[in-house]
């Protein structure tokens, strides 16, 4: 009988609670300052297309029902060494072309030591100060339109 590995669990696991407390504070920390939001998604692996697995994920949380459509997905596969930043089409339109890229540079330069946590929250930063620059936080208005927390996949 083949061994069955729970992908979900894995991935859940290779952060500790104090790490996945880390990432949920820089989101939290980023989203007071903007009417945007930020959600990470963790898996272990990623078959298809890192893109299309993104833009599957980005459907399946709903990042497209903000408002203003400035919902920011950081889609990491850890094992596959894989991940992607997507952004909805209210905060497309106003960043600059290279910047998803550029957020993944920085990103990348952490996750090539090994240090997956301090990536995340340091493009979880980068995100959250353009964020603030287009859509700043609207202090009458504003409400937490998505969960804070860390999801993980398969």
């Amino acid at each position: 009988m083949p061994l069955r590995f729970n992908f979900k669990l894995m991935a859940s696991k290779l952060f500790s609670p104090e790490q996945k407390a880390q990432i949920v504070a820089a989101i939290q920390e980023a989203e007071k300052q903007t009417s945007g939001e930020i959600q990470v998604h963790i898996e272990s692996r990623c078959k298809a297309s890192v893109l299309d697995r993104a833009a599957s994920v980005f459907e399946t949380l709903k990042l497209y029902q903000t408002k203003d459509r400035n919902g920011v997905l950081i889609y990491l596969a850890v094992e596959d060494h894989k991940f992607a930043i997507l952004g909805d089409a209210g905060i497309n339109a106003v960043v600059p072309a290279n910047f998803w890229e550029s957020t993944k540079d920085l990103m990348a330069t952490f996750f090539h030591q090994g240090k997956f946590t301090q990536g995340l929250v340091e493009g979880i930063h980068h995100a959250g100060d353009q964020l603030k620059a287009d859509f700043p936080f609207d202090y009458q208005d504003d409400q937490n339109e998505l969960t804070d927390e860390v999801s993980f996949g398969n």
